[in-house]
């Protein structure tokens, strides 16, 4: 089982990934544990995990995940309510 997640940052920014455990990830980011492409929230700290939702497969998960990351903050904003 897979998770797209996102986290609000520091800078009211939205970051979107995925993992199998989020919470996990999560505190990863916290502690700025090196991930491939996780530079982004070593400069934006996460403050909160907003979203998650579980998929399958990882296929599915990084479909989804590319589907959120190209959305409009508005949009993002519409799909956290």
């Amino acid at each position: 089982m897979y998770f797209v997640y996102m986290l609000l940052t520091e800078n009211n920014t939205i970051y979107t990934g995925i993992a199998k455990d989020v919470e996990k990830r999560f505190s990863e980011h916290l502690e700025g544990i090196k991930h491939k492409g996780a530079k982004y929230t070593n400069a934006n700290k996460p403050v909160k995990i907003l979203y998650k939702k579980a998929f399958e497969t990882k296929s599915e998960a990084m479909k989804e995940e590319y589907r959120i990351k190209k959305l409009k903050r508005e949009d993002k904003l519409k799909l956290l309510k």
